[in-house]
């Protein structure tokens, strides 16, 4: 994201304005709304099928990880994403594979799950990079 920041003469005031993509930072409050957002259309693409729905988080506790998941004594489970520094569709593809392996599915099953959640993801809300 580009920075612009307002000055006068040669102080800069504080206000601090994200624009654009110059892929040196980023709008984080943005990412997180699209974490989400998508977390949430995932959500509705396999509820209804028997599926577990995990909950998502981000980042991950174990440093240097980009994706871990953690299932609880109570049966739930939590998928953790690193979402910063990251190309957005990496860390869609992170999101839907934690699902696949949550759900402990493999072979057709699994392709036919990832092509669902996929098919879900394809709004405009979460395709998007946040900017």
């Amino acid at each position: 994201m580009k920075e612009i920041k307002e000055t006068k003469g040669n102080t800069t005031q504080g206000m601090r304005i994200i624009h654009g993509d110059n892929g040196d930072q980023e709008n984080s409050t943005g990412r997180c709304l699209a974490f989400a957002e998508a977390a949430r259309q995932l959500g509705m693409a396999v509820r209804g099928q028997g599926l577990v729905m995990p909950s998502f988080r981000s980042p991950p506790r174990e440093v240097g990880r980009r994706r871990t998941l953690a299932h609880h004594s109570d049966g739930s489970v939590t998928i953790s994403v690193m979402v910063r520094n990251r190309v957005w569709e990496a860390v869609l593809a992170d999101m839907i594979e934690g699902l696949v392996v949550a759900n402990r599915m493999d072979g057709i099953d699994a392709e036919v799950l990832r092509d669902q959640l996929w098919e879900a993801l394809d709004g405009e809300s979460a395709r998007r990079e946040a900017a």
